[in-house]
């Protein structure tokens, strides 16, 4: 007899669906979501400190860059001087002449400076913003002209004296 009860608890069906596999499944995908994320946040804390290094080299690389244009320019310029000497034949008219010359280029460095200063102010940008801000106006004060008879005032508060 035993062995009967046996067999029937073997093929007996379970009577509903445990709960505890939807609980594991849940549990599985935040462990599985948990290790993407942490694989994910060492790979950012691995280049982000990769990404410092590089910023500290491109400075010391920025420096040594500025260090060997100084010294260029300097021998570049020392090189016209004497050459502006034999030409001239003067060492106050090739100094003259030298001193002009980085006068001129000091100015052009600025306007290129003030250009790239407006660039930067983005005057297309803007000149499109006003004018999509103005169609907006307009199409606001024709709706208020249809739908009330008068608009709101535009006027600033503390402006209506002006």
């Amino acid at each position: 007899m035993p062995e009967q009860g046996e067999a029937t608890r073997e093929t007996a069906p379970d009577p509903a669906p445990s709960s505890s596999g939807l609980f594991e499944d849940i549990a599985r995908l935040g462990a599985a979501l948990k290790h993407l994320f942490g694989a994910q946040r060492e790979l950012l804390a691995a280049e982000l400190g990769l990404a410092r290094s590089a910023v500290s080299w491109m400075l010391l690389a920025a420096l040594a860059a500025t260090v060997a244009g100084v010294g260029f320019g300097l021998t570049v310029l020392g090189l016209v001087g004497v050459l502006l000497v034999k030409w001239l034949g003067s060492w106050v008219w090739a100094l003259l002449v030298l001193a002009g010359l980085q006068l001129l280029f000091l100015f052009l460095a600025v306007l290129l400076f003030r250009r790239c200063m407006r660039w930067m102010s983005l005057p297309a940008t803007r000149g499109q913003w006003g004018a999509m801000m103005r169609a907006s106006a307009r199409k606001v004060e024709a709706e208020f002209a249809e739908g009330q008879p008068t608009p709101p005032s535009r006027i600033a508060p503390g402006e209506e004296g002006r």
